[in-house]
């Protein structure tokens, strides 16, 4: 019998390859149509930033395109929900990536894959090529490796290096959970949390959370709970381990108000969504199919507030809310990092625009009549055109204000 055709399958595989194949290509931002243009554009005029940027490193945010400039750099290592793909077949993502900057906040990119058997030749490679660009996403690395490349890239570089697996889910995360836990009347610090998934994103936003004064986390992988004493225990789950006779997963989530998971499909029953305290706060991101279908969820629990990774249920989880925004602010006064208050401002800056009244352009961007902050809005939506006004100013404003900017 003949395989059906996935009609979706089909569709992305024309789109990628028709009319041209890729999403991305370059663009000239000077003329070259006249022989005086082209000796300004290569020799001998050239030899004049050549020699300023000799002379002074920071006069190449002047004279080249490095300030609008990010690497999406990977090493294929964990891609989407397909895992280790390996870098080459990881490049339709990586362009995807650059589209997004483009498309959201008017960046430049060049993605980057990468043939690395280790952490230290992923870092030796990306150390040495760095000095043009004005920013670094490392993007689909695989946990716990990537913690260490992100942390000794961040201390090597001086510009912002930004690993959106952990970082931007993260911040979508905090702000969406700050505005839920607003709705029920419930606060982070006495909140109790369950994180179902402790690879690169469960502990990126747990960190989140905790700088933000979450206290009593529940970290739960494969095994279970993280719990004082268990054995096999990396450093970056140890962060969170506790004292608790709560071993699965089922253990945890009795009477929590918060459960965040970023592991696998249907991992979460009715009978423990049912366990849970008093208007529960669901956030269930694996894609495409969550941790607990939201049809059974809703069915299960009449207070539930659920957010999803899926743009066709409210309350998307979505990257894009963050990393074009976050890298705007940052490339705008020429940070040298994205620190955690920059972070922290971008979650923030997410959390006061729910609030605000949305404008007539976003609901008829999304075929809604009416859309205000409560249950089925914690988040703003990404083809909301104010996002591009609030969080790069908010993260601007917090590198200003912590040191790490060179343009004030």
């Amino acid at each position: 019998m003949p395989k059906k055709k996935d009609p979706i399958t089909d569709a992305a595989l024309r789109y990628h390859a028709k009319p041209i194949a890729g999403k991305t290509a370059t663009a000239l931002t000077k003329p070259c149509e006249t022989q005086e243009e082209l000796s300004l554009a290569y020799t001998p005029g050239v030899a004049a930033p050549v020699r300023a940027i000799s002379e002074d490193p920071l006069a190449a945010y002047q004279y080249t395109g490095k300030g609008n400039l990010v690497a999406v750099i990977t090493d294929g290592s964990a891609v989407l929900g397909l895992g280790n793909v390996g870098p080459l077949a990881s490049k339709p993502v990586m362009e995807g990536k650059a589209v997004l900057f483009k498309r959201f906040a008017d960046i430049d990119v060049m993605d980057i894959e990468v043939q690395a058997e280790t952490p230290e030749i992923f870092i030796e490679t990306v150390q040495r090529i760095a000095a043009g660009f004005g920013g670094i996403n490392l993007e689909d690395i695989a946990a716990p490796k990537c913690f260490e490349i992100e942390h000794t890239l961040s201390k090597l570089l001086d510009v912002p290096v930004f690993h959106d697996d952990q970082h931007g889910t993260a911040i979508i995360i905090a702000a969406g959970l700050l505005n839920a836990l607003e709705v029920t009347g419930k606060d982070l610090e006495s909140a109790h949390i369950v994180c179902l998934g402790a690879g690169a994103a469960g502990i990126a936003a747990m960190r989140m959370l905790k700088s933000l004064g979450a206290r009593r986390i529940y970290l739960v992988d494969r095994k279970g709970v993280v719990y004082h004493g268990r054995d096999g225990v990396n450093e970056y789950k140890y962060e969170f381990s506790r004292e608790t006779d709560r071993r699965t997963l089922a253990d945890a989530m009795q009477d929590a108000d918060v459960f965040i998971g970023v592991s696998g499909p249907n991992l979460v029953t009715a009978e423990m969504l049912q366990s849970m305290a008093n208007d529960p706060i669901v956030f269930a991101l694996s894609n495409p199919d969550p941790e607990i279908a939201p049809a059974l969820a809703h069915a299960t629990r009449d207070d539930l507030i659920m957010a999803t990774g899926r743009s066709d249920y409210p309350n998307q989880v979505n990257n894009v809310l963050g990393f074009p925004f976050i890298f705007r602010g940052a490339l705008d006064v020429r940070a040298t990092c994205i620190n955690t208050a920059m972070k922290i401002a971008a979650v923030r800056a997410l959390a006061a625009l729910t609030r605000k009244p949305v404008p007539r352009e976003v609901l008829d961007a999304y075929n809604l009549e009416k859309l205000e902050f409560g249950r089925d809005y914690i988040i703003p939506k990404p083809f909301d055109p104010r996002l591009r006004e609030f969080v790069p100013k908010a993260v601007a404003e917090a590198a200003i204000e912590t040191g790490v900017a060179r343009l004030k």
